[in-house]
């Protein structure tokens, strides 16, 4: 087996830097981080069907990234603007525990959902593309956007990814919060040996 000694994946160490969050120690830092679904975990393009139900299709990468940040200590957290059994199946083949579905106002339900989790938004990222995103990322210590967002939202995103939403953009978003935390090469040298036991991506 060919040995992987060191990532072949980097980021400027001024990026990284901003996505550890404020502090340091295991309690402080980035500690969660929000996704939206419509335009981040999918092309933001929605296929309704004839009896009106809709389909929506989704990254394998992204699936992987999220379980990863699980296992390395982030709490991935989904709100989003719309509500579908498309989603909801996503949300639990990917085991994901803490989900709000239907937020007309994201805000609203994500400062309850941090309360519960004992956070505050210095411990936090999102990451999102468009406008009821905004309030989010705003006040998260580190924001995120995919290729294709809305002008407004790039403008304040401290990172903007090179893969568009639903192909791939969540999984950098991912990669670039587990390398800030110091936990991207344990986990892909723990790839390397066994299979993560979890559920598929």
């Amino acid at each position: 087996m060919r040995a992987i000694t060191t990532p072949a994946l980097s980021f400027p160490p001024e990026l990284l830097l901003k996505a550890q969050g404020s502090g340091l120690g295991p309690n402080l830092g980035i500690r969660a981080a929000i996704f939206d679904v419509d335009g981040v975990l999918t092309d933001g393009r929605i296929y309704i069907g004839e009896a009106g139900e809709s389909f929506k299709a989704f990254s394998t990468l992204d699936g992987h990234g999220l379980k990863l940040l699980d296992q390395g200590g982030i709490t991935p957290l989904i709100i989003t603007g719309r509500d579908s059994p498309a989603v909801r199946r996503r949300v639990a083949d990917l085991g994901l525990k803490h989900a709000v579905y239907g937020a007309k106002d994201k805000l609203a339900v994500a400062e309850p959902l941090l309360a519960q989790l004992g956070l505050d938004w210095s411990q936090v990222a999102a990451m999102g593309d468009d406008w009821p995103d905004l309030p989010l990322m705003c006040r998260a210590a580190f924001a995120c956007a995919p290729a294709q967002a809305h002008a407004e939202v790039l403008a304040i995103a401290h990172h903007v990814t090179r893969a568009p939403g639903g192909h791939g953009a969540a999984r950098e978003c991912c990669d670039l919060l587990l390398m800030a935390k110091g936990r991207y090469a344990g986990l892909l040298h723990g790839h390397l040996s066994t299979l993560d036991g979890g559920h598929p991506a």
